[in-house]
């Protein structure tokens, strides 16, 4: 086996375990949110998926892939105290923990799978060494940059992590264990 075929394997043992979590599931259990938290099962397979799919992006256009700019005058310090409106990208992320009106988790399943195969797709022929300066943004390594293959292991841990997110909101809608 490849390096490659590897990080693949384990990226769809870490998306498998987070899809059982929807196993026979509703739209509407899928939205529903039952823990303290705004997390439902459906958002959080919508949020991962959004996040392989802009992190694989990233792996081929770089940090235009990762956009991350605030308004004319505004700075982090604005957004993070409340004193600046968020931009869209901002709530559109927010909105990508929910499952909104008119989502069904049909649709965003099969739309997991399209990501993962364009991940496929993509890493068949990446050098994992190629690397891409990051945009500027709190959460990320001021002035650092990711490798494709840093790029596949972040979104390994990045979906395993919400994978347990997602298996504590199914126990709680209705006593299920997907683990």
């Amino acid at each position: 086996m490849t390096e490659t075929t590897d990080l693949l394997a384990a990226l769809a043992a870490a998306r498998s375990a987070l899809v059982r979590t929807a196993d026979g599931l509703t739209d509407e259990q899928a939205a529903a949110r039952p823990t303290v938290s705004s997390l439902c099962v459906g958002g959080v397979i919508k949020h991962v998926l959004a996040t392989e799919e802009q992190w694989l992006r990233f792996t081929v256009e770089g940090a235009s892939a990762l956009p991350h700019e605030l308004p004319n005058g505004v700075t982090w310090a604005d957004i993070m105290a409340g004193a600046a409106q968020p931009p869209q990208w901002m709530i559109d992320h927010q909105n990508g923990f929910l499952m909104l009106p008119g989502e069904t988790l049909a649709d965003i399943l099969t739309r997991y799978e399209k990501v993962a195969a364009r991940t496929a797709e993509i890493l068949a022929t990446a050098d994992l060494d190629t690397s891409h300066a990051l945009p500027p943004a709190p959460w990320l390594e001021p002035g650092g940059s990711y490798s494709v293959r840093r790029v596949i292991m972040h979104v390994i841990a990045e979906t395993a992590q919400h994978a347990g997110h997602a298996d504590i909101l199914r126990e709680s809608l209705d006593g299920q264990k997907s683990g």
